[in-house]
Parts: structure tokens; C-alpha cells; sequence
């Protein structure tokens, strides 16, 4: 079974490039360019692991972050920030909404693989809590 990734990010290279990327790891990509979209892509395709940006117009990732720990409460979603925003402010806040992980960009492709793999593994041991 491919894992299905929700990338959330309003940069159209960024999300083209690392979309060819995952889908050749073999994942299911569901794409959106917009905080609100992004809402809709969680409800429609219910995406195992979502990668977030922060900023991004309509709703900003901390609002999409949060809606989705309040709607979403039917299973475990992780969720991996990558953000340009590097200060220790957006790091904490994303972590007190819930945040599973924190990247920050420029990141290479490994580590978001990494973190997706990492995440992807905690899948079977967080559907029993």
C-alpha cells in the first residue's frame, strides 16, 4: 500500500519538484497551494502524513496545524513543518499546536524523506492509543 502525502506549500516549483521526488519513492501526493485548500485535500483524501509550509496564503500553516488537531480527531496524522521561518518563536508554536517534526528550508530531500519514513513508523504504534 503507498502512504498518501498531503505537500501543502504555495511555492509551485518547490511542490512540483518535490512531488516528482516523492512520487518516484513511491508515495500517493495530493498537492495544495493554499492554507484552505489544504484543509479540503486533509477531508478528501485523508492524507497518512502532511507536509506543511507555514506561510502560505488563505490560512498560514499554524492555522491549518491547528484545524486539523481540532476537526481531524478520527486518527493520527502526522504532521511535518517545512518552513523558511527559523526563528525559536515558529518552531515552539508549531510544536505547541502539535507538530510531529520541524524542518527548516533550504532542507535537502533526504531529510524530508527521512522524517516521512520516521513518521510513517509511528503510524502502527499511535492507532492504539
Amino acid at each position: 500500500m503507498a502512504y498518501r502525502l498531503l505537500l501543502a506549500d504555495d511555492d509551485r516549483e518547490v511542490v512540483e519538484a518535490l512531488k516528482a521526488r516523492l512520487l518516484k519513492e513511491g508515495y500517493d501526493v495530493v498537492v495544495a497551494f493554499d492554507g484552505q485548500e489544504a484543509l479540503t485535500k486533509v477531508r478528501e483524501d485523508n492524507p497518512d502524513v502532511v507536509l506543511l509550509d507555514l506561510t502560505m496564503p488563505k490560512l498560514n500553516g499554524f492555522e491549518v496545524l491547528k484545524e486539523i488537531r481540532e476537526r481531524y480527531t478520527d486518527k493520527w496524522r502526522p504532521v511535518i513543518i517545512i518552513s523558511a521561518q527559523s526563528d525559536l518563536e515558529s518552531v515552539q508554536k508549531s510544536y505547541n499546536l502539535e507538530a510531529d517534526h520541524y524542518l527548516t528550508k533550504p532542507c535537502s530531500i533526504e531529510q524530508i524523506l527521512q522524517g516521512i519514513r520516521i513518521m510513517i513508523s509511528l503510524i502502527p504504534l499511535r492507532q492504539h492509543k
